[in-house]
Order: C-alpha cells, then sequence, then structure tokens
C-alpha cells in the first residue's frame, strides 16, 4: 500500500510535494494510517486534532495518544476543545452537525494561522460507499450520488482510492496502534447502521462490489461533468442580470426536456432544490416566491427574478429637516427654492412649501397607504396604483415614498406625485425637489 500511496501522489496530487500541509487526526486506524503514510514519503506536515469532549475519558485518551504519536513522529501537532453539546443547542443542530462546523471552523482558521496549504482528512473507499447509499436514501441529485470530492478547496483526500481493509492490513503489517472511538459502534447513527449491518451483506454477496463501485463513481462523475456543462450552458442563455437582479423568462424555461430536471440543476447552487416547487413557480401568479437560504426566486409576471437575500441594514424610515439642502443615503435628494414654474421630469417635483409640515419622512410602504395622484380627482390605494403600473414584487419593495410631517404621500420619488402639494396660482414658495438616482 505504501508503494501505491506514493506513486498515487505522483500522479494526482503531485502538489502535496513541497508545501506546507497539515493532517486532521482523530487517532482511529484511517488518521494514524494517513499520517504513517506521508510520513514515510516525507510530506511536510504536521497535525491538527480536535477534542470534542463527549466521550469523557476516551476523549482524553485520545488527546494523550495522539500526543505521544507526533512526539515520537517529530511532527508539529495543535489541538482544540470544544463544547461540542453547548454549539449544538445553541445552533439547534444535532451533534454530528455541530462537531462538523466547529472542526472545519478551526481547520480554516489554522490554516490562516499556521500557514499550510491543503489539509489533508483520512476518508477511504468505503466512506465513499457509505455516503453514496446515505445520499441515494435521501433522494439526492446526481451530484450527491458521485462520491467524496477528492479535492475540495483546499481539503484533500488522498485515501479515497483504498479500501478500509487495506488500511487494517497496512496497520497490523507495520505494528501501527489506533485508538477505537466507541461512538462507532453504536447504531443510532445512520451511517454506522449502513457500516455494521449492510454493507458487509453485500461484500459478503459480491466480494468485488467495492471495486465495482468505485469504477462506477467514476463513470457517474463523467455523466456529472457532461450535466454541468450542459446545464451551465442554459443558464447563460436564460439568465441575464440587471441591476443586480436576475431575470429568467418563463416561456424560455417551459421549453426544456426534461423540465424539472433541468429546473433542479438550474436553481440548486441558488439553494432551491424542490423541483415540484420549482415546477408550480412556473404556473402560479405573479408576485408568488419562493424562499431559500441565500436567494429568493420570484414570479413576475413572464418572468422569474431571482435575488439574493440580503439583511436589510436600511432603516424603516429617515426624516429631512427643513434646514437640509440634499440627502445622499438611502437615496440621493436634492431640495432647493425656485421661481419656475416649468415642465419637469419624473426625477423632479414642484411643491408648494407652506404644505409641508418638517421634518419630512422619507420611507417605504406601509399597509394602508394611498395617495392623491397629481393631476387626478380623488384618492387611490397605493397597492392599486403599484398594481396599475405593473410594479413587480421588488419594486414595490425598493419604492421610497417622501412623505409629510403628518405621514402623508408627497411623492412616490420617482414615479407620482401627489396632487395634494403641487404648486398653485396662489403658491408664494416653491421646492424642487430632485431624485438624483431614482
Amino acid at each position: 500500500m505504501q508503494q501505491r500511496f506514493k506513486t498515487h501522489i505522483e500522479r494526482k496530487l503531485p502538489f502535496l510535494f513541497n508545501t506546507p500541509i497539515a493532517l486532521a487526526v482523530s487517532g482511529g486506524i484511517d488518521s494514524v494510517v494517513l499520517l504513517d503514510l506521508c510520513r514515510n514519503i516525507k510530506l511536510n506536515c504536521s497535525v491538527l486534532h480536535c477534542n470534542f469532549q463527549l466521550r469523557g475519558q476516551e476523549s482524553l485518551q485520545d488527546l494523550q495518544f495522539i500526543t505521544a504519536l507526533c512526539k515520537t513522529y517529530g511532527v508539529d501537532f495543535h489541538t482544540i476543545n470544544f463544547d461540542t453539546k453547548t454549539h449544538a443547542q445553541e445552533a439547534k443542530v444535532s451533534i454530528q452537525m455541530a462537531a462538523r462546523d466547529l472542526r472545519y471552523d478551526w481547520f480554516l482558521q489554522q490554516k490562516q494561522e499556521l500557514g499550510f496549504s491543503y489539509l489533508l482528512t483520512a476518508h477511504h473507499a468505503d466512506d465513499n460507499l457509505e455516503t453514496f447509499l446515505i445520499n441515494l436514501g435521501r433522494a439526492s441529485g446526481l451530484e450527491g450520488l458521485t462520491g467524496i470530492p477528492e479535492i475540495n478547496d483546499y481539503i484533500v483526500r488522498p485515501l479515497l482510492p483504498f479500501s478500509r481493509s487495506e488500511i487494517v492490513q497496512y496497520a497490523k503489517a507495520h505494528q501501527i496502534m489506533w485508538r477505537e472511538d466507541s461512538s462507532n459502534a453504536e447504531s443510532k447513527y445512520i451511517r454506522n447502521k449502513y457500516r455494521h449491518d449492510i454493507i458487509p451483506l453485500i461484500k459478503q454477496m459480491k466480494p468485488d462490489f467495492l471495486e465495482n463501485f468505485t469504477k462506477s463513481l467514476q463513470h457517474l462523475n463523467q455523466s456529472n461533468s457532461i450535466v454541468k456543462t450542459t446545464v451551465d450552458q442554459k443558464r447563460d442563455q436564460l439568465f441575464s442580470e440587471n441591476n443586480g437582479v436576475i431575470e429568467i423568462p418563463v416561456i424560455k424555461l417551459m421549453e426544456l426536456v426534461p423540465l424539472t430536471a433541468f429546473l433542479y440543476e438550474l436553481f440548486k447552487p441558488f439553494g432551491f432544490k424542490n423541483g415540484v416547487e420549482l415546477l408550480q413557480l412556473l404556473d402560479t401568479l405573479s408576485g408568488k416566491q419562493l424562499i431559500s437560504d441565500s436567494h429568493r426566486l420570484i414570479r413576475n409576471r413572464e418572468q422569474l427574478l431571482l435575488v439574493p437575500l440580503e439583511s436589510n441594514t436600511l432603516e424603516y424610515e429617515y426624516t429631512i429637516t427643513q434646514e437640509q439642502e440634499s440627502i445622499n443615503y438611502p437615496i440621493q435628494l436634492h431640495i432647493e427654492h425656485t421661481e419656475l414654474k416649468t415642465e419637469i421630469s419624473k426625477d423632479e417635483v414642484l411643491v408648494d412649501k407652506e404644505k409641508l409640515k418638517f421634518p419630512l419622512i422619507l420611507r417605504k410602504r406601509q399597509n394602508g397607504d394611498y395617495f392623491y395622484p397629481f393631476g387626478m380627482l380623488g384618492k387611490k390605494k397605493l397597492s392599486k396604483y403599484f398594481k396599475d403600473e405593473k410594479f413587480s414584487l421588488l419594486e414595490k419593495e425598493n419604492q421610497w415614498l417622501l412623505c409629510n410631517g403628518d405621514n402623508e404621500i408627497i411623492w412616490i420619488v420617482g414615479a407620482r406625485a401627489d396632487d395634494r402639494f403641487k404648486i398653485t396660482e396662489t403658491t408664494t414658495e416653491i421646492l424642487k425637489i430632485t431624485s438624483l438616482h431614482a
């Protein structure tokens, strides 16, 4: 195995030579064997160990074992203790997910502090098979069935071509000691059920199953590359960006075959993984939307609008005093006195200053808003105006309103003025308000 490992590194992962790397070592057989293999081919490695403090004295003994091992091997050793249970409770995630988040956050921190280029983990071929079966049971897409990636950013998994049995044989042949994690035998974890019950039965029925599975993964990865190329081409054709909003024509989407599969692949990178919900959005009313962890997907007439979720850092409303001549945030407005009663553009409004109550208010829409459209008799609900003018949901949400001190709408900024504040023959003082970026 030592020679095969060296050959694999030389052919597939040569960048691991002559650069500082780190190994994630738990003390179990897989990571200890990886450390021995890397040391034998003289990779410049240090060791990182996480103590999740979940197994009492066992966890402490793991730490003591690895400390002694690294001292024997003469490699740098770095460790950290985590209060995993508290983190899981606060983050409202499982213990397994909490441990994963904690260790990978720390790994990245150590990469920055220690300056290593890559982190090696000891995932092997049997881990790949377990992951495949777990994802298969979750109705995963094709990408979920392509196995654990050998290289993922700075994470490298050089043992993926090797089976658990090969690793065990190597450890015994070289008299390598390791620690057994008692939690690996607990059947409450689905991965352990596959590991101890299902996979051994499969191997008993077909001894070359793991070898054939590994070849199948290679074929699946190649097929996935073809799918990804096709989907990327369609995304480039159909997705067009306009001021940070991606617009997708519904009619063009509907022409794709098979439609549900294309929808899943097109929108999966944005967090939308339910093909049925995406299909329903194509056949629903304008204004309906789906929300993922990172994006909103909105039906807007004959388009879908894809918008990043952004934390709302804007205050709900802003005030403008009588002394201010301009504001630059959240939008730019310029206020000046004028004597001209000329025609103005949609980005300007002339108002009778005597009708204003300062401070003025700049805000977004509120339930029940209405105004008196300039040049018309009677009032109109703001929601009705938005509907008549075919405002999209995003346009409604982004529309600023300039209001009087008593909250009456003076101007739908950049769109329509209110008739109540217009200048008349009796007006003695005119204010001209300009939206510089309406």
